[in-house]
């Protein structure tokens, strides 16, 4: 009786003994039951899972769904013809100023269908579009991933777990340049429209640097003329010999550049980018090296979901498990080490990306710039050093390094 009690049931002294014995062998049964559903439940999440990132090593598997712009056929993404123009124009209608919020009312107010027919648009989903490497034709897989333990859950992944990136996976509906223009755009409009708490970011902000000292320079408005000086100098003249620049000249320095490389981009960049493809296909013993790691670490984890399947189903004992387990995943973090320090040794396959980006940005720019763009800055300028008191030199995107002189007038003499 007082087992029942404990379990929640009423006790009833007239209801005889043995009426409880059927009742109590039934909920055995569907305990054994739920377990033996809960074992086969995590069996076949582990069986998906597995697979998954099988197909995501060797780059076969894309998504499960296709986002705004496409269409699946045959686990392959082609761009929908009905939905690729409206991503086409909300980058080109991003670029052109339009804000997100804009962006999102006007397609509202004509109606444009999306996410199965619903109308309305929201500036999130118009960031969520601009932020979407699908639409240049890559995929970045395993964003997100699912618990390995009832009750399962979809987690955002920001580390726990290798992500994969794949180049060229299918069609793109924008081109490279105006993806990473737009990227571009939003880092600057949120530096311009900060935070409460942070401080207002301005076009130079943490791009300029002295050549001399190697400190940053800091913004200063004098007499209504705004200046960036070498934190260095501003604190004592004899510290270090850089002088303030004008914001303006450095502004037309870089209008300079970008025109000159404009006009010559098949004289300048062009034979680069030919000499790091000649490179590329010289040295491919570190990309099979990789790919050799890539085929281990995956047969690795698949040792760990057969020993985490064996564990579950009471098949091996708790301290192998724990031995095996460690030696398993401390094999794989030793290979992880190995690939990343040749992935970091083996800089060809982003240099040929930055420098083919630079080369797409420039080509498509315009024709020639009259005065200071923010967003053409922003896209090929990684930082510009004062290497004398009358030079910039320009690093662009991809280590590639121009020089500007300042005329003479610059500083009043």
């Amino acid at each position: 009786m007082r087992f029942r009690k404990e379990f929640g049931e009423r006790s009833s002294p007239s209801r005889p003994l043995g009426r409880n014995k059927p009742r109590r062998a039934h909920g055995t049964r569907m305990g054994m039951f739920s377990t033996v559903a809960q074992e086969e439940s995590s069996s076949i999440s582990n069986n998906m899972r597995w697979s998954y990132l099988r197909r995501m090593q060797s780059g076969s598997f894309i998504t499960c769904k296709a986002p705004f712009g496409y269409r699946l056929a045959d686990n392959i993404l082609i761009p929908d013809e009905r939905e690729a123009p409206v991503v086409r124009r909300i980058f080109a209608g991003y670029l052109s100023g339009k804000s997100m919020e804009e962006i999102a009312d006007r397609l509202t107010k004509e109606g444009v269908p999306h996410n199965g027919g619903e109308t309305k648009w929201h500036h999130t989903g118009i960031r969520y579009i601009l932020a979407n490497e699908k639409y240049i034709g890559d995929s970045l897989l395993q964003k997100s991933f699912t618990t390995d333990t009832l009750p399962f859950q979809k987690v955002r992944n920001t580390g726990q777990k290798d992500r994969y990136y794949v180049t060229g996976s299918h069609e793109p509906i924008i081109s490279r340049a105006e993806f990473e223009q737009a990227k571009a755009l939003m880092i600057l409009r949120q530096r311009q429209c900060p935070g409460r708490g942070e401080r207002k970011q301005y076009n130079l902000s943490l791009k300029v640097y002295c050549g001399k000292c190697g400190a940053s320079f800091r913004r200063r408005n004098t007499n209504g003329i705004v200046y960036w000086v070498c934190r260095t100098h501003d604190r004592g003249k004899a510290l270090c010999e850089i002088r303030q620049i004008p914001e303006e000249a450095i502004y037309q320095a870089f209008t300079r550049l970008y025109n000159r490389l404009k006009q010559n981009s098949r004289y300048i960049l062009t034979p680069v980018l030919d000499q790091l493809l000649t490179l590329q296909s010289i040295s491919t013993i570190s990309n099979a090296k990789v790919g050799e790691l890539n085929r281990e670490i995956a047969e690795l984890t698949k040792q760990n979901l057969i020993l985490n399947r064996l564990r579950s189903k009471g098949y091996m004992d708790s301290a192998i498990f724990m031995q095996k387990t460690n030696e398993v995943n401390q094999r794989i973090g030793l290979l992880r080490t190995q690939r990343r320090r040749l992935l970091e040794k083996d800089e060809d396959d982003k240099m040929i990306a930055d420098c083919r980006l630079l080369i797409g940005i420039i080509d498509k720019g315009t024709p020639y710039l009259a005065g200071f763009d923010e967003v053409l800055f922003h896209s090929t300028v990684d930082k510009i050093i004062v290497t004398e008191r009358d030079r910039l030199k320009f690093r662009m995107i991809g280590g590639f390094e121009f020089t500007e002189r300042l005329p003479k007038e610059v500083f009043g003499r």
